[in-house]
């Protein structure tokens, strides 16, 4: 009878009735340009059994924060860049407010509005004047509804923002972007709000292999990089790219600002021309990752303040426009299958509950079998 535990726990474990519960220890990105997506009602159960607890959604979809009600799930939601020049009006502003964040509140964790996404250094530089307005006016709107103590206001921006990246204590911002982004980190100082990066090591592996190390990409060993001004030792690029935005923000004399990753990632497939787009480049990549979050890791100049990362992103998205790789970003098909396998499993339920109970049965009917034959047998 002894030998039956241990086959029983194996036939578990294949039939994905047994699963995983360690938590992967980051936020995750859910993009929804796609039309093969679960609904909102089956992800709740997957970041359940993946113990992700912070999601990161682009607008702020009333089917997915309805689908999250009364779970311990905290939400980023986002106003979409088409929305900023109409925000310049605080009662287009309030009224946002109060039809995409008041009416969930109460029953789902809205902590965070970012408005806009990369619009300085993006395709959308031309809504740059209208950016700190809206974060302002936004947050205005939280304080006549009471709200600002609750929900945060920021914005994140692609690291394209950066004239200097390397070395890290000499990061800087464009000179061009120096008169949006002044505002804006003071804006983060008063309401002490955090400021978003979107950060790709991928990027740079991607336009020049030859002389960036894989390794030094992917957090695998490596002779790392020295910053000559600082002596400081970087074993991997994400880090020294944070703490290049850090010294950014100190050179313009702001030191009290935390800097969060709203995104990183590295995709699974790609074009010709995307070098390192592998399924096993981004499965070592975002297993790396997520060891060095679960060990509440800071940067070499930042060593007491743990990294905060959303990784990007939950799902392929199979609409989202450009290269191949824009669309295999994701941790996981969108039946649920992992992409690559990151030492955790999840469990997306069935889109038919019928195939659902059937596959049951025949689990439970095997093992009414298998038991039957290990004791009379």
């Amino acid at each position: 009878m002894a030998n039956i535990i241990p086959t029983l726990l194996l036939l578990l474990t294949l039939s994905g009735l047994f699963v995983g519960t360690y938590a992967l220890g980051v936020g995750i990105n859910y993009g929804q340009i796609a039309n093969n997506l679960p609904p909102a009602s089956h992800v709740s159960v997957l970041l359940k059994s993946l113990n992700i607890s912070r999601v990161k959604l682009y607008d702020a979809d009333p089917k997915v924060l309805s689908s999250f009600a009364n779970s311990n799930v905290e939400f980023i939601i986002g106003l979409g860049n088409e929305y900023l020049p109409r925000m310049q009006d605080p009662q287009e502003a309030q009224m946002w407010i109060q039809q995409n964040v008041q009416p969930y509140l109460s029953q789902t964790r809205i902590t965070c509005i970012t408005v806009g996404n990369e619009i300085l250094g993006g395709q959308d530089i031309q809504l740059a004047p209208y950016l700190y307005p809206a974060m302002q006016s936004m947050y205005n709107a939280l304080v006549n509804l009471g709200l600002h103590q609750q929900v945060y206001v920021t914005t994140a921006h692609s690291l394209q923002i950066l004239a200097t990246s390397f070395p890290p204590s000499q990061g800087a911002f464009r000179e061009d972007l120096i008169q949006y982004i002044q505002p804006i980190l003071t804006f983060h100082a008063q309401t002490n709000s955090p400021f978003l990066i979107n950060v790709y090591p991928y990027f740079a592996y991607k336009n020049d292999p030859n002389n960036v190390p894989l390794e030094y990409v992917l957090f695998e060993p490596n002779p790392g990089a020295i910053d000559p001004n600082t002596n400081l030792k970087y074993d991997n690029m994400l880090y020294a790219q944070i703490d290049a935005v850090y010294s950014a923000i100190k050179a313009l004399n702001h030191v009290n600002i935390q800097v969060q990753i709203s995104e990183t990632g590295w995709p699974s497939k790609g074009d010709e021309n995307e070098f390192g787009a592998t399924v096993e480049n981004a499965g070592i990549y975002h297993k790396n990752l997520i060891q060095r979050m679960q060990q509440r890791q800071g940067t070499p100049a930042n060593p007491t303040q743990p990294i905060d990362i959303y990784v990007f992103a939950l799902f392929n998205e199979n609409m989202k426009p450009g290269p191949t790789s824009e669309r295999n970003y994701g941790l996981y098909y969108p039946n649920g299958t992992p992409v690559y396998n990151l030492g955790v499993q999840g469990y997306l339920p069935r889109m038919h509950f019928s195939a659902s109970m059937k596959n049951g049965l025949s689990i439970f009917n095997l093992l009414l079998l298998l038991i039957g034959y290990l004791i009379f047998g």
